[in-house]
């Protein structure tokens, strides 16, 4: 059975997602680059994409696999072609999704909002038979994130927030999906191995290997429309908060405010989707002997995202299938920066596995009543 989506944000993620599904349904690729190739009955290439919502001129009105691919997109093509879907890629709400300082910038780097009013969210989940969305709105994005977990809350559709604008681990929210029984699983997707990750893993190491952090910073430029958008530094406090919280949740006592700076540092248009990390961090080891760390980490941005966003999806349709709903914290804590509760991440990996491992015998026991 195929898992039926809706995409909200046609870029570089939805690109490298919409690719993979397609990549993995070629048994001569097999499963290289996956986490998980199965996650219950549930593989990478039984994901289908049914609706698709955008505000840029070049992708609203059409096809999918013509959009996925249309500027400002600059992401890898690692599929030849994209088979046609029968989805055309519709007019989400703009509200707080554009900020103003893009147009400054040339129309093949920028958003270029069209001139069309929004269609009913709900109405086209219903029609499509979405069963989970992926949020994909720019950093910043609140009001339009939010339109689009209300959409989900008024027809039952899972929600997968991959973006820094707090849903699923505000309680406010997480509790109307609770009450409603909607699993979700968010917020602000972690890469596969991206900065935060090795950020995460390196100040445990120093943690757990009795060395004492005295200050950290990650600094991060690429030359996508993400970078571009967080130019404008007033979208970018819930980011830092996501990024910061989750380096400052692996150690046993968190570093003061101004000895840790996590942040993007420029955007740098001949990057395109390559995001380079430059990470640093200071401790001291035995005797206070003082010791550090630099790194430089490279990366395509949106492929890197996308290997953990398929873990998403999947594990939310099995909590769809056993009947569970609300926030998801172990999937949740595993693929999101942000989640209602942080783990240590090999904590989350094993959490993540009893949930799937519980979530399959539920299902089939549910099964077997039903029968």
């Amino acid at each position: 059975m195929p898992i039926k989506l809706a995409i909200a944000g046609i870029g570089n993620c939805a690109s490298s997602l919409v690719q993979g599904i397609h990549y993995y349904s070629n048994s001569d690729n097999g499963t290289r680059g996956l986490q998980h190739p199965q996650i219950g009955p549930y593989r990478v290439d039984d994901l289908q994409v049914v609706a698709a919502f955008d505000i840029d001129t070049r992708k609203v009105n059409r096809p999918l696999e013509e959009a996925l691919f249309a500027a400002p997109n600059n992401t890898k093509r690692f599929v030849a072609s994209i088979p046609k879907t029968g989805v055309t890629v519709q007019m989400g709400p703009i509200l707080d999704g554009v900020p103003d300082h893009m147009k400054e910038y040339p129309l093949h780097q920028r958003f270029d909002a069209a001139s069309l009013p929004p269609v009913d969210l709900a109405s086209v989940l219903r029609d499509s038979g979405a069963q989970i969305l992926v949020n994909y709105m720019p950093v910043g994005s609140q009001r339009a994130t939010e339109a689009y977990a209300q959409a989900c809350l008024d027809t039952g559709v899972s929600l997968v927030n991959c973006v820094p604008c707090f849903i699923v681990s505000d309680e406010q929210w997480a509790g109307q999906f609770r009450a409603k029984n909607i699993p979700c699983i968010g917020d602000d997707i972690k890469a596969q191995v991206g900065a935060t990750i090795t950020h995460r893993t390196l100040a445990r190491l120093f943690n757990d290997r009795g060395v004492t952090i005295d200050a950290t910073y990650q600094l991060n430029t690429g030359g996508n429309t993400d970078f571009l958008n967080m130019l404008n530094r007033q979208r970018l406090s819930s980011k830092k908060i996501s990024k910061t919280e989750a380096v400052q949740s692996q150690l046993d006592v968190p570093l003061d405010p101004d000895q840790i700076h996590i942040g993007p540092s420029d955007y740098v248009p001949f990057q395109k989707d390559q995001k380079v990390c430059f990470l640093r961090i200071e401790g001291s080891g035995f005797g206070g002997v003082p010791m550090n760390l630099e790194l430089r980490l490279a990366v395509e941005d949106s492929p890197n995202s996308a290997g953990v966003v398929v873990d998403a999806i999947r594990c939310c349709q099995l909590a769809r299938d056993a009947g569970m709903g609300g926030p998801l914290e172990e999937a949740s804590a595993w693929c999101m920066k942000h989640p209602p509760r942080q783990m240590i991440d090999s904590q989350a990996k094993l959490a993540l596995e009893e949930f799937i491992v519980g979530a399959v015998a539920k299902t089939k026991s549910s099964s077997k009543l039903r029968a």
